[in-house]
């Protein structure tokens, strides 16, 4: 019998035990403050040069750059390295995953990553922290080093399409798991939250793991309230002791 092939979608609630705060929780960003939706929304952020300014402050004076990967996060990651097939597939864009010790290639960014800034003219990218440093230094809203274009952070503003060849590449893998674990995510937004129904249409066996009630709790096998550091680590470690026929994972 081989291990269980799993899929693991993340969402804002894995990462706040790193102290990154979760978006559409109980005291989420978007209901403390509506107005920041609009500094990383792309109309918003291309058409008003202060609101770019005001978006480049909240960047600089975020702690989620410097934060590290939590015990949920390293559980992921552990789970990976023990020989078990796992793909994460997260909505998050603070790395996480890949500082824990997950594989970058094993890892799919659905909204990105706000490790690193790209041009919105010529897409060249670069490193958030030095963006950041340039900010420091007095550069309020820094163009492109390469052909003076806007920069924004790499990651996906509402109103930009996901990455089309990496959501595939996530419908793929949880077409092809066995188990699929979502982890802190609300489940409300699309198309990533879809990707629970497509686990459970495709016989895969579904677990929710997340403080709040989803739309998806009812077709769920197992649904899990307790909180994510504890929970997550000790059900990865039964499912690493699981033997179930395995197909291979994208």
């Amino acid at each position: 019998m081989s291990k269980p092939l799993v899929a693991v979608l993340s969402g804002a609630g894995i990462s706040t035990d790193s102290g990154i705060p979760d978006y559409r929780g109980p005291n989420g960003l978007w209901r403390r403050d509506p107005e920041a939706e609009k500094l990383v929304t792309y109309e918003y952020y291309m058409g008003d040069p202060e609101i770019r300014r005001r978006s480049w402050r909240m960047r600089l004076e975020s702690e989620a750059l410097g934060a590290e990967p939590n015990a949920a996060h390293r559980a992921v990651a552990e789970l990976e390295r023990s020989g078990v097939p796992v793909r994460v597939i997260t909505q998050n864009v603070d790395g996480l995953h890949q500082l824990a010790g997950m594989p970058a290639r094993k890892v799919l960014e659905l909204h990105g990553t706000a490790r690193q800034v790209v041009c919105t003219a010529c897409q060249a990218r670069g490193s958030m922290e030095d963006a950041l440093a340039r900010v420091e230094a007095g550069e309020a809203d820094p163009p492109c080093l390469e052909c003076g274009g806007i920069l924004k952070s790499a990651t996906v503003m509402f109103g930009e399409r996901l990455d089309p060849e990496v959501l595939s590449q996530a419908v793929a893998v949880t077409k092809a798991c066995q188990v699929f674990i979502a982890v802190g995510s609300s489940l409300q937004v699309q198309p990533a939250a879809g990707l629970a129904g497509v686990a459970a249409d495709h016989g895969a066996r579904l677990i929710i793991v997340n403080a709040e009630p989803t739309p998806y709790d009812e077709i769920a096998d197992e649904v899990v309230r307790e909180p994510i550091g504890t929970a997550l680590p000790r059900l990865l470690r039964t499912l690493g002791d699981e033997g179930v026929p395995a197909t291979p994972l994208p």
